[in-house]
């Protein structure tokens, strides 16, 4: 009987096979057929079921706004919770050739990072390289020393470059590691069919191949869409990683293992590049809700405790930018800068983005400011925002009278009202979104007295500028003090006053910042601000003087009182 049993499935196709045909059978035969018959049925029905794998790749993809730096505890606590989770791999970050600027450990891994994460991981440990930073002859110099810690080494690719990573490829695969490449801007493969053309030649040698949502911005037709067209020209394992600019990673992810895709990326609260990632632990929560996995809800909890202060402190999710530039396939890179340290308005941001979506470089162009038939002043004084321009404002304004022919540059609009009454000439400094924090301080921007300057065409952040003040506004030639942060506040005053030929500068409203500890963000705006007042004064040969309190050593210490 148990030979019946045997030769009648052999000789059955096994996709046909269903419940009835193999009850009535095991009714049917003896003990000892009947178990051969249920592991014969169970082999032959996982062959037709995709066995779903996971990895986690928050300490790489996370790194992005640590600057792949974590503490040596906050680490533990992930691996260790990691271990009684189920996840098949921890991409731990990047391995890097030397390159500029400061970037941590995870962005090196070095080997001894490594083998401290090997001796405590239960798990399949990942790094990646990133293909266009990375030669065929560099990979034995940066592989071959982590044989026996790295089990898989994952190509961050560029469509365009596809061809050249396959050879990459090659050689990861000879030095013995399962190979993963993760084609990035998924929503831009329909139209590249040179990358499609190429998947035949990927096949035998790669282990998976990853769909990258990059720009966050794919639906689940897409997701579909895309498999399909992959399994028609190669035979592939696939795998998703999907990013969170409107929301879909988490359907995108279902989507895909629906669709049969063998490997999906997460990341502890999301933590990832720009808008972020699908969160493990909504990924783990809802696959256990659907009985694919069994949950350790409290060493979930455990790790998701340790990145939640960080959150707090980074703040990825997405948010209106991020959506945009989502919807329209726009790269995070800029958005995230944005968003994370220059501090633009969300105004400002959504304004580029559109100019970058219709393919213009600015939507509004202005006169020059013609500073050859511009008035000369011998003095000028710079009023930024801080709170000694309020502190000291009957002195200044003494200040300015006894400076009649000094020229009163704005470099920000905060303090611009206080100045409504004086007599000289004033010039407004608008970038990014300074046109609206005019119109919020005077309200009735037909109040302002002067000109409204703005850096040279074309603005990355787009322009805008009250339309009341359209007939005053006019734009400069270029800033040639300096090459970096040219969009700031700082840099259209310090380039003005130069073309103004100011022999002089006064400044008032530069405070710095004072306490104990001060932010990320106010520890950057310093040390740019320093840059910038070195290089200008060095540009214009005169010396820079603060009339009020100011921590900054590049500003000359000098008191409002002195001149009244």
């Amino acid at each position: 009987m148990a030979e019946l049993a045997l030769s009648g499935i052999c000789t059955h196709n096994h996709q046909n096979l269903n419940k009835s045909f193999l009850n009535n059978f095991i009714i049917k035969c003896t003990n000892l057929g009947r178990f051969l018959f249920e592991v014969i049925r169970i082999l032959l029905f996982m062959k037709e079921k995709t066995i779903l794998k996971l990895l986690d790749c928050t300490l790489r993809d996370g790194g992005y706004y640590t600057n792949w730096d974590f503490s040596p505890q906050l680490v533990d606590n992930y691996i260790q919770a990691f271990n009684n989770l189920p996840i098949e791999y921890l991409e731990v970050g990047y391995r890097s050739l030397p390159m500029d600027g400061y970037l941590g450990e995870f962005f090196y891994c070095p080997v001894s990072v490594l083998e401290r994460l090997k001796a405590q991981s239960n798990k399949k440990l990942v790094i990646i390289l990133n293909e266009k930073d990375v030669r065929i002859a560099d990979a034995k110099i940066l592989l071959t020393p982590i044989m026996g810690l790295v089990d898989m080494v994952r190509l961050a690719v560029d469509p365009i470059n596809f061809k050249r990573a396959l050879n990459l490829g090659e050689e990861v695969k000879r030095l013995g590691f399962e190979l993963s490449l993760n084609v990035m801007y998924m929503s831009t493969w329909a139209t590249n069919r040179g990358m499609m053309g190429l998947l035949p030649d990927a096949a035998p040698m790669v282990d998976y191949f990853y769909m990258v949502d990059s720009f966050g911005g794919v639906f689940p037709t897409d997701v579909k869409e895309t498999i399909d067209r992959i399994r028609n020209i190669a035979d592939l394992k696939l795998g998703f990683h999907g990013h969170n600019n409107l929301e879909l990673a988490l359907i995108n992810s279902l989507t895909a293992i629906e669709e049969g895709v063998e490997i999906i990326d997460a990341t502890i609260t999301g933590m990832g590049r720009g808008a972020g990632n699908l969160k493990t632990e909504l990924l783990l929560t809802v696959l256990n809700a659907k009985g694919m996995i069994d949950l350790e809800y409290n060493e979930l909890s455990k790790v998701v405790d340790s990145f939640s202060s960080l959150q707090q402190n980074y703040g990825w999710g997405t948010n209106l930018p991020y959506m945009v530039s989502g919807a329209n396939s726009l790269p995070q890179k800029n958005v995230m800068e944005w968003v994370t340290k220059r501090f633009y308005s969300f105004n400002a941001i959504i304004r580029a983005l559109s100019n970058q979506s219709k393919g213009i470089k600015d939507n509004q162009k202005f006169p020059l400011l013609d500073f050859e038939k511009e008035k000369q002043y011998e003095t000028a004084l710079i009023i930024g925002g801080g709170k000694s321009v309020v502190d000291h404002l009957p002195a200044i304004k003494q200040f300015l009278q006894t400076f009649s022919d000094a020229a009163v540059i704005h470099a920000s609009s905060k303090n611009a009202t206080l100045f409504e009454e004086i007599t000289n000439d004033q010039y407004f400094c608008l970038v990014g979104n300074e046109g609206h924090r005019l119109e919020a301080v005077f309200g009735n921007v037909t109040h302002v007295k002067g000109k409204c300057v703005l850096p040279a065409f074309p603005r990355k952040m787009g322009t805008y500028v009250p339309s009341q003040l359209l007939g005053r506004t006019f734009e400069l030639r270029e800033v040639d003090f300096t090459s970096r942060y040219q969009d700031s506040h700082s840099a259209l005053a310090i380039q003005s006053l130069i073309s103004l030929g100011v022999k002089t500068a006064y400044f008032t409203g530069y405070d710095g910042y004072s306490g104990q500890a001060i932010s990320e963000r106010e520890q950057e705006l310093f040390a740019e601000n320093e840059f910038l007042f070195s290089k200008g004064k060095e540009f214009a040969k005169i010396d820079f003087k603060s009339v009020t309190p100011t921590k900054y050593t590049e500003l000359l210490a000098d008191s409002v009182y002195a001149y009244i």
